[in-house]
């Protein structure tokens, strides 16, 4: 890890001492798909045509290396001026003091424009203004193989076994009635708030995996693979998302910043809230976050008035908009949100209707341990090595463990 470190100081600084002129440089680290980064990147040179001393460096990383990188430079007093990532980071960021609060930065007046789950407060102050609402799951349906999508989980089986088929006859399916990152805790929230369960409790102080209703929606996972059989034995990320552009499964639960992806591949989508679940009348109530920027702690002086400059320029409803048609994302200006670009798309308003009945994403870095505590026990659930009942006894002792070790 020293080695690393030291590796990444000599990087930046190398790449500070080698500037090819004499602009100011604003560093900007991001986790963006490809889509939402080329109208970004569109956007950046519009910005820097308008002020011609200033250069902005974009860098993609990976939402895990990015959070990891950011914290390392950031205490070597180097990284980057402005950090875009999901707000699910900004607990732990501002934990570590590595993130700058921003409400003296934004008058009240100026916030006012915004949605209200676009400020991200952490114990007093604000840490993100975000551009982006939702980063959520939802279901995606192909409109090609399904005309209606399913609105209860009843009907979700029963669609998905008329579309679950082996076309050619060779006793191996080829086409699927649904698919999903299924084995990822994240992908597994919808189903666990649908049988009534939550992560963590309301108030965000401790974890809440060890009841009836994990047990259960661990059970309804175990048998829509094993029992109805309408997903792949075997399905991460990748691989549903590859069944789903190759036109061979007729439903996906998947995030708003994939649904760009699956148009551009051709695929004539439709977008639906996550089914009630039949059995409690709830909705899966999938984690619902933000996108958006924070300032580094450590940032010049100097640099700290174009680096807000450029978050204002880029939240400026049209520029929101820009990328909400391109890639189906939802703004977070009042004024955007009731544009017809949005309200007038099938696509966006059903995302809506999701956001809606979503779960708000908890930013406490509780919830990292918690994550890495569901993991294991629920793959170990689809992997027949435990039972659920098991299986959310494990989830929650290993979260306090690890919660209490994180804090010591």
């Amino acid at each position: 890890m020293k080695k690393y470190i030291l590796l990444l100081i000599i990087t930046l600084t190398y790449l500070d001492g080698c500037t090819p002129d004499d602009r100011m440089h604003i560093r900007f680290w991001h986790q963006m798909q490809v889509g939402e980064r080329a109208v970004t990147e569109r956007q950046i040179q519009r910005f820097m045509e308008q002020n011609p001393d200033v250069r902005v460096e974009l860098l993609y990383k990976e939402t895990e290396q990015l959070r990891n990188d950011f914290i390392i430079a950031s205490y070597a007093r180097q990284g980057p001026e402005i950090v875009y990532g999901p707000s699910d980071m900004i607990g732990l960021l501002a934990t570590l003091e590595v993130i700058r609060p921003l409400e003296d930065f934004f008058d009240e007046e100026y916030l006012d424009l915004f949605y209200a789950k676009a400020k991200v407060w952490y114990e007093g102050h604000l840490y993100q203004l975000a551009d982006k609402l939702g980063n959520h799951l939802a279901l995606v349906y192909n409109k090609d193989l399904l005309s209606k999508p399913p609105e209860t989980t009843d009907e979700l089986i029963e669609i998905g076994k008329e579309l679950t088929k082996d076309l050619t006859g060779n006793g191996r399916i080829d086409q699927y009635g649904l698919v999903w990152n299924y084995t990822e805790p994240f992908f597994y929230v919808p189903f666990l708030t649908g049988f009534g369960g939550q992560v963590m409790n309301d108030e965000q102080t401790r974890p809440t995996l060890d009841t009836e209703a994990n047990v259960r929606a661990l059970n309804f996972i175990q048998e829509l693979r094993d029992v109805h059989r309408i997903v792949p034995r075997e399905a991460d990320y990748e691989i549903a998302d590859a069944l789903f552009k190759e036109g061979r499964a007729a439903m996906i639960i998947n995030g708003d910043w994939s649904w760009g992806g699956y148009m551009s591949a051709g695929i004539d989508i439709g977008v639906a809230p996550i089914p009630r679940v039949s059995e409690t009348g709830l909705w899966a109530s999938p984690m619902v976050s933000t996108k958006g920027f924070s300032i580094n702690e450590y940032i010049d002086d100097e640099k700290l008035p174009m680096a807000l400059e450029l978050i204002r320029f880029l939240n400026e409803p049209e520029n929101q908009l820009e990328v909400t048609e391109a890639v189906k994302t939802f703004p977070t200006r009042l004024e955007a949100m009731e544009d017809p670009i949005v309200t007038r798309d099938s696509i966006l308003v059903n995302s809506r209707r999701q956001i809606e009945v979503g779960t708000t994403m908890p930013i406490v870095p509780e919830l990292r341990a918690i994550w890495d505590s569901m993991r294991p026990n629920y793959q170990a659930v689809l992997n027949s090595q435990k039972t659920a009942e098991v299986a959310a006894r494990d989830m929650q002792s290993l979260s306090e463990r690890r919660i209490r070790e994180m804090l010591e």
